[in-house]
């Protein structure tokens, strides 16, 4: 008995199932675009989980006979629940948006806090705040039970441990008006909740990522819950998967969206980025070029005249101002550019039509 080749064969006996996955083609061009998301019989389980992420896959239970190509297949079809999972949460994640805006405005920071690879996650959105937007290190911050080291080695029991996420938000400075995101997959990391409870205490914002309901304990010390359901994951409990990429996805959303806030874009451009490498100082120089017409010799000495900073170097030429003179249109306007060059940027030139030679 053979499936159609744009299914998984879940309709199929085991057996025949199991050749299925085994024999699947390989290299077959869109197979995985063809893939239904489907809805097979659930699992049963002797000792149910009532955290989702904890919970088997009933559309995976034969993913260890697969193919390569098979399993590429299962985990992509898996994948496309996730941006309907965060789609779902969109008034909650610009209530998050608001609340880290306002935080920024006042002067205050955001702290994430989480464990393991929620942890991880955390600190490479906080680390990719000062290329991206030219922050100051300490304005978003990343906080992992078990310290830096744990961003390469597991600290076996720091997750388990309420006390470390209290000592962690105590050695930070907490204070009122800093946002504290604790970010858990399963919504129940002890670590987390201390952090969180702390953090309430010291009078911050708190804000949860979870990717499954959290216990009442949780809910409690939370004033703004995100929670990107995305089902039971591929790997029974590999939350670096469905429920990795969908936090990934909301810290986007919640950093880059409180930055374009506070003015550190102008249209769809990055005018606040630090030019730290090759890349960087050449995507300024095209920002300007783009946004003024200058050659690039041009741009360039714009730039410098500007100590490297894209945004003063456009108010500068687009006022006919010295750095200081436009520093202080751009402290008057809150950083925001549009406040100061009313024209909006240049619109995108349209593509030019793929060749078809």
């Amino acid at each position: 008995m053979r499936a159609d080749r744009g299914d998984c064969g879940w309709h199929l006996p085991w057996h025949d199932r199991r050749a299925f996955l085994q024999d699947t083609p390989r290299g077959e061009p869109g197979t995985a675009a063809r893939l239904p998301v489907l809805q097979p019989p659930l699992v049963s389980a002797s000792t149910p989980d009532p955290r989702v992420t904890e919970r088997r896959n009933p559309r995976t239970v034969d993913i260890d006979l697969a193919s390569p190509l098979a399993i590429v297949d299962l985990i992509s079809s898996e994948d496309r629940a996730v941006m309907d999972a965060v789609a779902s949460q969109r008034e909650v994640i610009a209530q998050g948006i608001s609340v880290i805006e306002a935080a920024f405005l006042a002067g205050k920071r955001l702290l994430y806090v989480g464990a393991g690879t929620s942890g991880r996650l955390g600190v490479l959105d906080a680390s990719e705040c000062p290329p991206t937007f030219g922050t100051d290190p300490a304005m978003v911050v990343g906080v992992i039970a078990g310290g830096d080291r744990a961003l390469r080695s597991p600290i076996e029991g720091a997750e388990d441990n309420p006390d470390g996420g209290r000592a962690d938000v105590d050695a930070q400075h907490v204070s009122a008006g800093d946002v504290v995101c604790g970010i858990a997959a399963s919504g129940t990391t002890p670590y987390v909740r201390g952090a969180l409870a702390r953090a309430r205490e010291r009078g911050a914002t708190t804000l949860l990522i979870a990717c499954s309901e959290p216990p009442a304990s949780m809910r409690a010390v939370v004033d703004v819950c995100i929670l990107p359901v995305v089902g039971p994951e591929v790997l029974t409990g590999s939350t670096r998967l469905k429920a990795g990429t969908a936090t990934k996805l909301v810290c986007n959303m919640l950093t880059t969206g409180a930055m374009i806030r506070i003015g550190k874009s102008y249209g769809n451009l990055m005018v606040d980025l630090r030019a730290t490498n090759v890349k960087l100082q050449d995507r300024a120089e095209r920002i300007v070029m783009e946004v003024t017409a200058l050659p690039r010799d041009g741009a360039r000495e714009l730039l410098s005249a500007a100590d490297g900073l894209v945004k003063r170097a456009l108010v500068m030429h687009a006022l006919g101002l010295n750095a200081t003179e436009a520093d202080a249109q751009l402290a008057q306007a809150g950083g925001v550019i549009r406040r100061v060059v009313p024209d909006a940027p240049p619109p995108v030139a349209p593509a030019p039509p793929r060749s078809t030679a």
